[in-house]
């Protein structure tokens, strides 16, 4: 997967890509914190140098995207771990708020707990088990780390945290953003740099992203990012709570409950590549995105896949789109999405007008 692609689109539904894109963010409250004076540099520093591995605590989101909540949407409301929606799982990601609680030790230990009314989802990985569990429909998904990827294989809702939340867009920071410090501020009850990058561009819908940098660790305590025009953030995330303490052993033991309906999957593995360089069998479902535009103003373009089959989700898809010539248009504060006619997807944090010309091209 490109780098670019893996910064700016981080998770992605087919047909529509929905995911974290450039999104997160909470307010960071203001506090009488007083960490010792740093220039952005430094604390950009201080953050890549971060070495916490082991925390636990609970972490708030919530969003304000223009979006209805997916559970009032026709053929919305269900998780989807094993059998469901991957879109009404993204969105419902997106515009429901979360309760989340989070536990790691380590590389090759986590697990995240998602809090729903009445049900639970829980995204593990324990050494080389993968698991994925929803309670509310007793499905489970187990999958195990192909071998030599031990290190830099995560569970899927750990991108769900503001530390790695805060790495999309630290990795991205590059000349066309602006980086500066705002007040101190405290988070979970941690003295915090309020660290501001502003998008140097006049077409993104991005108007600038505040990431609180713990002022002893740098870890990322709440990542806020902006739109143009808005004093709120359009997505929020945040610890409410923090220990560095190791979480107990037996938190990253799970054995699905009786009656748990569970899927096996496979993970690819570098291995599983043909040496001459060609598509392996099944990459017609997962096409290698197109980017274009640099910046804020990148542009992600999927192919249209070999799959030619409608979504089981379409008609909710026709609710939150509007009709434009040549495609469909998902329109959020932060994220613009074109679905054409011919089956190619394209995203970015940019206008409705830069997809289309993107697509004509």
């Amino acid at each position: 997967m490109p780098r670019t692609w893996h910064r700016w689109i981080p998770a992605a539904a087919a047909p529509v890509v929905v995911g974290a894109v450039v999104l997160g963010g909470v307010f960071a409250t203001s506090a009488s914190a007083d960490p010792a004076d740093k220039t952005p540099q430094q604390v950009l520093e201080l953050a890549a140098s971060s070495t916490v591995d082991t925390f636990s605590g609970t972490i708030e989101q919530s969003s304000k995207l223009g979006l209805p909540d997916a559970s009032g949407l026709g053929g919305a409301g269900t998780s989807g771990t094993s059998g469901g929606s991957d879109l009404s799982s993204a969105l419902e990601l997106l515009t429901a708020p979360h309760t989340l609680r989070v536990y790691v030790d380590g590389p090759s230990k986590s697990r995240v707990q998602i809090l729903d009314d009445m049900a639970e989802r829980d995204a593990i990985r324990n050494g080389d088990d993968l698991w994925l569990y929803d309670s509310k429909d007793a499905s489970a998904v187990h999958s195990t780390v192909p071998a030599g990827a031990s290190d830099s294989t995560e569970a899927p809702a750990e991108a769900l945290t503001p530390a790695e939340l805060a790495t999309k867009f630290l990795d991205a920071v590059d000349p066309s953003t602006e980086v500066t410090i705002g007040d101190p501020v405290k988070v979970a009850g941690r003295s915090a740099y309020d660290l501001v990058l502003t998008p140097d561009s006049s077409t993104t819908l991005v108007s600038h992203v505040d990431i609180a940098v713990d002022a002893d660790t740098g870890l990322a305590l709440s990542v806020d990012v902006f739109a143009q025009g808005s004093s709120d953030p359009g997505f929020h995330v945040a610890f409410s709570s923090l220990s560095l303490d190791a979480p107990a052993a037996d938190l990253f033991d799970f054995a699905p409950p009786a009656g748990t309906d569970v899927t096996e999957k496979t993970v690819p593995s570098r291995d599983d590549a043909p040496a001459d360089g060609t598509a392996t069998p099944d990459a017609g479902a997962h096409p290698e995105p197109t980017v274009t535009g640099t910046g804020w103003d990148t542009i992600v373009e999927l192919p249209a896949s070999a799959d030619t089959t409608q979504p089981n989700d379409s008609s909710m898809l026709s609710q939150l789109t509007t009709p434009v010539e040549g495609g469909h248009v998902l329109q959020t504060t932060l994220l613009t999405v074109l679905i054409t006619d011919d089956g190619r997807v394209l995203a970015g944090a940019v206008p409705v007008d830069s997809l289309l010309a993107a697509a004509a091209q």
